[in-house]
């Protein structure tokens, strides 16, 4: 198993009792987004949300259910409770990387309705860091091998320079391309020739560098 920055691959054998890329133990979608959620309120907010607002957020009948999952949370060890606070429910080392699927229209790309799941994966294995793994939707990129299904490593930043793969945002949608600056313009390029590039007016277009790429997470059998 390896990481090596930029281009850094690392290999996970699925079924290997010594994969470092665990999920959370298998947790279930319900759990899994009800932890995302926890890790989105503490990064919008610096505090976890209490009981009350994760029957609200996610419509449960009773604190009793909320309950439920909670413990079921730390019998799995994505999080930890602190006794007697309203608001102790603390996720463990924020619960790994999350991992970003379909992105829901004009919501910010860590939203909890985004997180698909969480891995166990140390965000230092990529230089700069990894913030979240970003899951990759068809062969526009597999020239550099980067191939529809992987997970790639995306180091959350605004900024970027021309030539880096970035995850950027066009208005609703988020997009992994090369990035070519040209003046008031940019342009978004594939790494395959069956894909035109995508020019974006920055006077015109909604426009954002989401984050820049760092490297692949794998899963080989």
């Amino acid at each position: 198993m390896r990481a090596t920055g930029l281009n850094g691959i690392l290999n996970s054998n699925i079924g290997n009792g010594d994969n470092i890329i665990t999920n959370m133990r298998d947790l279930t979608t319900k759990q899994s987004k009800i932890l995302a959620f926890i890790c989105d309120q503490c990064e919008k907010n610096g505090v976890p949300p209490s009981r009350h607002e994760i029957q609200t957020q996610f419509r449960f009948s009773s604190v009793n259910a909320v309950n439920k999952h909670v413990e079921a949370l730390v019998a799995k060890g994505a999080v930890t409770v602190k006794p007697n606070q309203a608001r102790g429910i603390m996720p463990v080392g924020r619960g790994g990387l999350p991992v970003v699927g379909r992105i829901a229209a004009g919501s910010p790309i860590l939203g909890f309705q985004n997180i698909e799941t969480h891995y166990r994966l140390d965000p230092l294995l990529f230089q700069p860091r990894a913030d979240y793994l970003l899951r990759v939707k068809g062969p526009s990129m597999r020239d550099v091998g980067i191939l529809d299904g992987d997970l790639v490593a995306i180091h959350r930043t605004p900024e970027a320079r021309s030539g880096q793969i970035v995850a950027a945002r066009i208005g609703d949608e988020v997009t992994l391309k090369r990035l070519k600056r040209t003046g008031n313009s940019v342009e978004l390029l594939a790494e395959n020739p069956d894909f035109e590039p995508i020019e974006v007016d920055l006077k015109r277009d909604q426009f954002a560098i989401e984050g820049i790429y760092v490297g692949i997470v794998r899963n080989v059998r």
